[in-house]
């Protein structure tokens, strides 16, 4: 097989200030091969993104390439060609898929008109047969009702039908080499397998190379033919999947494979990087076999929610309204000291629960019920003390804390409200011994969020909730956003302080794998409505609703060896 792309002594630094240069890539070395999948996998900060953007040129501007990198496409080194050439290149020859198709995608043109684009600027159509390509494309990725989509901006789309867009521009001029950037990322996992499932189609129906960039080695084994691992800008790993599955060479591979929770089991601690790269794995394998034992619920609940519901009016005229059900109805127990998890796809109503408990959101109807109290009746006066029990992790950790506030000022200000310490010197000692308690160092305290890694900041947002000495922490998508390494140490943190604290834990997200290892007890959300509850294990083991077993069905479970034909 003849490669089509390969990449030599590939060597990226970033100019950041007048005398401060940081190594990106740092001779990396790999092949595309016509008609194959490859896989670039890694942490953040690994060096894939900006290897694969070296291809089409698509650096910023601070970007310093080695003169002696080469990246060979049709015997010409792409570094080194005319950017007239690169522009003929792109979309028509190497098209890319990035992450994000919110901020990829022109809020301000219809779909039509920005998939039309490409192919009358690379292929020279009419309008009118543009507008007919355009047509068969977003057919062809599975866009519902695609005419009457035409005319339709990417907001008024979902994010998988963003996404599909995204790839009809991507795929319009039967590229010889698509590179995929993260594209599922954010997606729900049905949607996820929808989209791998999609690629996978149209790289066989076009014969085209495909270049798959991600940190999760488990989407990655579904589709990739051969995979290579990155960290700190170089190779650590390369070799097809089944071997890299199988067989592992490097312990960074092994640490990957190992971080993300499994179907199978539920050991006390998740293995994080350091095991590995540190040569504590053999001292790990006692520390993971031990399966973890769930909290027995108690005989009365710690809250009870009974009918939850939550209506939007929406104005659909000058004098029109209609009303939307965020959540139908919702109802459901909470015991000390046990994780409730609750999952469903994007716009299923789990999130407006999770806001509807906090009183960030006010419910239309329903109870929930806390020491015989109703917290929806309460005033704002009489829910300030059980906001201080009832505590929230977000999603984004860059968009949840203050910018302009230290970290210490950030765990000090809640503290106040609620008259917590007997002075500010007593409450900075407790913000110091909270961030060494969430595994950070003690000088933290004096930094800002954004001198702090992404993973660094959850456990600052961690922080700042256990400064309430809450009994309840609501987690919502709170490690989606993070690498699988960084997911596993704040997954590990989490049941730590769950141990330790007997804290409860409502666990909100659409990553099934982590539902399953973290949660006691189980909520599937489907339109708003609660179609199946009880025991996580019951649920997996044996779903009962459809809608369940279609979710389930779409966890990525890496590498499936071909069965053996007997």
């Amino acid at each position: 097989m003849s490669n089509l792309i390969s990449v030599r002594d590939l060597r990226v630094s970033f100019r950041l200030g007048k005398h401060q240069i940081a190594k990106a890539v740092r001779g990396v070395s790999f092949d595309v091969p016509e008609n194959a999948t490859v896989a670039l996998v890694g942490e953040s900060g690994s060096g894939k993104s900006v290897s694969a953007m070296a291809i089409v040129r698509l650096l910023p501007d601070n970007a310093i390439v080695d003169a002696a990198s080469r990246i060979d496409y049709g015997g010409r080194n792409l570094l080194t060609e005319p950017i007239e050439r690169l522009r003929e290149l792109r979309g028509k020859d190497i098209s890319v898929v990035f992450q994000e198709p919110m901020t990829s995608l022109n809020p301000v043109f219809t779909v039509g008109d920005q998939v039309s684009e490409v192919v009358r600027l690379h292929l020279g159509l009419s309008r009118k047969a543009a507008a007919e390509r355009t047509l068969e494309l977003l057919n062809e990725v599975g866009i519902p009702e695609p005419r009457a989509r035409l005319g339709a901006y990417p907001h008024e789309l979902s994010g998988g039908q963003q996404q599909r867009v995204m790839i009809a521009i991507a795929i319009a001029c039967e590229p010889k080499l698509l590179i995929a950037d993260e594209p599922t990322t954010a997606l729900d996992v049905t949607v996820q397998r929808q989209i791998l499932e999609l690629l996978a189609r149209l790289q066989d129906k076009h014969r085209m190379s495909v270049l798959f960039i991600s940190h999760d080695l488990g989407v990655v084994g579904e589709i990739a033919d051969s995979v290579v691992v990155m960290r700190e800008g170089r190779v650590r790993d390369a070799g097809s999947t089944e071997r890299i599955f199988d067989d592992p060479q490097d312990a960074y591979t092994k640490a990957l494979l190992a971080c993300r929770p499994r179907l199978d089991v539920r050991p006390k601690r998740l293995p994080v990087i350091d095991d590995f790269m540190n040569g504590h794995a053999e001292g790990l394998a006692s520390a993971t076999s031990e399966q973890r034992v769930a909290r027995p619920p108690e005989a009365e609940p710690l809250i009870r929610a009974r009918g939850l519901r939550k209506t939007y009016r929406l104005k659909t005229g000058l004098f029109a309204r209609k009303e939307v059900d965020a959540v139908k109805e919702a109802s459901f127990d909470l015991y000390r000291g046990r994780t409730l998890g609750v999952v469903g796809e994007s716009g299923s109503g789990k999130t407006t629960v999770g806001m509807m408990l906090m009183r960030l959101t006010q419910p239309t109807a329903g109870k929930v019920l806390w020491d015989g109290k109703d917290l929806i009746k309460l005033s704002e006066h009489e829910l300030k003390a059980y906001r201080r029990k009832l505590q929230i992790i977000f999603q984004n950790p860059y968009a949840s804390l203050n910018p302009r506030f230290t970290v210490g000022q950030i765990l000090v200000a809640p503290m106040k409200i609620h008259g917590i310490g007997a002075s500010d010197a007593d409450r900075l000692a407790r913000a110091v011994a909270l961030a060494r308690r969430v595994g950070l160092p003690a000088d933290a305290v004096y930094k800002y969020p954004h001198e702090f890694s992404g993973g660094q900041r959850q456990r600052i947002a961690i922080a700042r909730c256990l400064s309430m000495q809450p009994e309840v922490l609501i987690c919502d998508e709170s490690v989606s956003a993070l690498d699988v390494s960084v997911q596993a140490t704040v997954l590990n943190l989490l049941l730590d302080l769950q141990d330790e604290f007997k804290m409860t834990y409502i666990f909100i997200s659409h990553d099934l794998a982590v539902v399953k290892y973290m949660a006691d007890d189980m909520l599937v959300m489907n339109q708003g409505e609660v179609v199946e509850r009880g025991l996580s294990e019951a649920i997996y083991e044996n779903p009962q609703n459809e809608y369940t077993k279609r979710l389930l069905g779409a966890i990525p479970r890496g590498h499936r060896p071909a069965a053996v034909a007997g």
